[in-house]
């Protein structure tokens, strides 16, 4: 099924940056938000509109083949549910579990694919861990460690962070429960927790559980291996930090108010970086082994302009799933992983080649 008219929602930094790349493959690109952005990329059509409008939506998307939500998470599940009723396929790159957990109900009965934690985290990271796992003899995978940070590279401040991407998403993460495998069985523990110490390239970094960066992993896992779980990375300081403003201050109480204080504090950073550290551990040929993948993605020229690493991470993601379902490399329909999608046909595709390109060893992996 080839996808000609997508529909994006949500020109944010990447809605507007996935509008270029669609373009940029021959789609006819719409985008749609609540209110017209100051930059609309050329040969993009844009359309305001109120996407809790559900019949006005509904409309919209008669005239569209395919529906993207570029929206925060608590938006998600309406576009997802509008695109159901339409027969389209959908993609959404959210980290929120409740949300994909809906939308994995929907597809169950769809016409057509829907594929949710299609970004970076969920999404790549799992494409990659899956198939670094693959590598091991079956039954003998001890762990899978998958750790993502999006950082600025000159921090400044105790928290030594920017708000490059969702804060509302990212107060989210660090309160709702993490799934995780521990001791081999499927468990949930909370945000925050299970500090530990990483050194890349030199530097020092702590990373930490957070929820929703393992999708649909410990379900496609569960007796397959000891220890499955997710940590964002970060610049040490932060999770003290965010701590004692989530605990001590009681901030989890009111995340709104959070989510407006960390706005007026962390400004967007365009220099930024986003790191990778996916490893896992067990037997190859009946021998004991560790395999580690470190990838450092910096802002690249795209359009006449450097976008940072988190936006293009995360549009190249959602771009590259997109193009393969268009492509018929992917099932047409109902739901699917993150670690179902083959890390080959992934890099293969128009902007998968981008996480190759910075990081030639994911093509050997």
């Amino acid at each position: 099924m080839t996808i000609k008219n997508p529909l994006i929602i949500g020109l944010g930094g990447v809605g507007g940056l996935l509008a270029i790349l669609l373009r940029d493959i021959g789609m006819s690109v719409t985008a749609m938000d609540q209110r017209s952005p100051a930059y609309i990329p050329s040969g993009v059509q844009f359309i305001a509109g109120d996407v809790q409008d559900v019949k006005t939506l509904e409309g919209i998307l008669k005239n569209h083949d395919a529906v993207i939500s570029c929206l925060p998470f608590h938006l998600t599940l309406t576009l997802a549910e509008a695109a159901y009723k339409a027969g389209i396929p959908y993609f959404d790159p959210t980290e929120d579990v409740k949300t994909t957990e809906a939308v994995r109900k929907l597809a169950q009965s769809a016409q057509k694919t829907m594929i949710p934690q299609c970004g970076l985290a969920p999404g790549a990271v799992g494409i990659i861990g899956a198939h670094l796992a693959s590598k091991f003899d079956a039954g003998t995978l001890h762990y899978l460690r998958l750790r993502v940070g999006a950082l600025p590279q000159s921090p400044t401040g105790q928290l030594g962070y920017a708000g490059n991407w969702s804060l509302a998403g990212l107060v989210h993460e660090y309160i709702a429960e993490c799934d995780v495998i521990a001791d081999g069985k499927h468990i949930k523990v909370p945000a925050l927790r299970n500090a530990e110490i990483l050194r890349i390239d030199g530097v020092e970094y702590e990373a930490f559980t957070t929820s929703g960066g393992l999708g649909t992993m410990t379900e496609t896992y569960a007796g397959k291996v000891e220890t499955l779980d997710y940590k964002s990375i970060r610049y040490p300081g932060h999770l003290s930090g965010i701590k004692l403003l989530l605990e001590d201050l009681r901030f989890r109480d009111s995340p709104d108010d959070l989510v407006k204080r960390l706005g007026f504090a962390l400004p967007p950073d365009d220099e930024d970086r986003v790191l990778m550290h996916v490893s896992a551990q067990g037997e190859i040929e009946g021998r004991l082994q560790t395999k580690v993948l470190v990838a450092s993605y910096d802002p690249l020229m795209i359009d006449g302009k450097y976008r940072p690493a988190i936006l293009w991470t995360t549009a190249a993601s959602i771009a590259a799933v997109v193009e393969m379902v268009s492509k018929g490399d992917l099932p047409q329909k109902g739901f699917v992983k993150q670690e179902e999608i083959p890390l080959p046909a992934f890099l293969k595709t128009t902007y998968g080649k981008f996480y190759a390109t910075h990081c030639p060893k994911l093509e050997s992996l």
